[in-house]
């Protein structure tokens, strides 16, 4: 392991500058958002594999997790995905052109819709994931399982109050 990384070496030179700040939230701030980027990357090529972009794999993964038949209405794929109700109405209609979802009329309240998985979107999706495991395996590799588990709690920790 380097003795030093390069938010040490920014840490240092503002500590030298500033040394009446405490810079002690950097050093773990700026290392999540570097790797960030890292991740993003991953991400970003794991899903370009499967053809997909990174939104939608958000609401192909979000359809796959629910299960069979693999449907959701559109308000829980909003709740999902964090997006506002014009964002997943365009998300929806685009996977729809793509042949990756399609609305159908919900069974139970003949106003409503839910937006269901097709085979092709559901191999996309499944692609993507293993992709993103391997990339994301990779990116932990100088890592023990202990320092993995260890990791995530803190980070847990730390992501609870933003939940």
């Amino acid at each position: 392991m380097p003795a030093h990384d390069e938010v040490d070496r920014i840490v240092d030179a503002w500590t030298r500058e500033r040394p009446d700040l405490d810079f002690t939230p950097l050093q773990v701030l700026s290392r999540v958002g570097r790797l960030s980027r890292h991740l993003d990357r991953a991400r970003r090529a794991a899903f370009a594999a499967s053809e997909l972009d990174s939104w939608e794999f958000d609401v192909l993964s979000a359809l796959r997790r629910a299960g069979k038949p693999y449907q959701l209405s559109p308000k829980a794929l909003l709740q999902q995905t964090l997006v506002s109700s014009g964002t997943m109405t365009n998300r929806i209609d685009r996977l729809v052109e793509r042949m990756l979802v399609e609305r159908r009329t919900d069974p139970n309240d003949g106003r409503g819709i839910l937006v269901t998985m097709t085979p092709s979107g559901r191999e996309r999706v499944d692609a993507a994931i293993s992709q993103l495991l391997a990339a994301e395996s990779d990116l932990l590799d100088g890592l023990s399982t202990a320092d993995q588990e260890r990791l995530a709690g803190l980070l847990r920790k730390l992501s609870l109050d933003f939940d």
